[in-house]
């Protein structure tokens, strides 16, 4: 049961900062680079786009 709930939690992050990759107003390259980070590093990649990508030094 609970893995279900973090397997959702998970898909439910990952939809929202792929959306928010996708339509924001970055360079494609940086689009390309973001999604390949959520993409190949799902718990990590998305720790690290909610905390840096989001409007940080590296957006």
């Amino acid at each position: 049961m609970l893995h279900q709930i973090l397997g959702l939690l998970h898909l439910i992050l990952f939809l929202i900062a792929a959306f928010e990759i996708l339509t924001s107003g970055k360079p494609l390259l940086h689009k390309v680079l973001w999604m390949l980070l959520i993409l190949l590093l799902p718990i990590a990649g998305l720790i690290i786009y909610y905390l840096l990508g989001r409007g940080g030094k590296l957006a």
